[in-house]
């Protein structure tokens, strides 16, 4: 990924819109060119950038228009590790490891109940069935 590359005005337009999640069909309706267009564009784009994917490109954009570094050095990545482990072990403990579980209802399980006939009374009619919910 080349953070420095220098992209013209509509290569910046196109990649400020796909950045945001906008299709190429949209990107180009707003900016009143065709979709060929826009394709080549965002090839030319990703050339300059030494990106393949929009989620690069995503990424790129906002790191770029950011001033985030796009790599974090060893020791930010631990420090980010350790947060989330102090969040996630608290409630892993917690939960009996049933760490998916808290916090959700578990699904209504269906029991049926078949009515059988009274023979009693000499009715005639078919089984029924009544499903219920707990």
């Amino acid at each position: 990924m080349i953070l420095n590359a220098e992209l013209t005005k509509r290569e910046n337009e196109v990649a400020e819109l796909l950045a945001w999640g906008a299709a190429k069909k949209e990107v180009a309706d707003r900016l009143f060119i065709s979709t060929r267009t826009v394709e080549n564009t965002a090839r030319n784009i990703y050339a300059k950038t030494g990106v393949q994917k929009a989620t690069e490109l995503c990424v790129w954009w906002f790191c770029k228009k950011c001033g985030v570094s796009p790599s974090l050095d060893p020791l930010k990545r631990a420090f980010y590790a350790l947060v989330l482990l102090a969040v996630f072990i608290p409630r892993e403990l917690t939960a009996n490891g049933d760490l998916f579980r808290v916090g959700r209802r578990t699904a209504k399980t269906a029991r049926t109940y078949r009515a059988s006939r009274r023979k009693s009374e000499g009715l005639d009619i078919t089984d029924f069935i009544k499903t219920t919910a707990i």
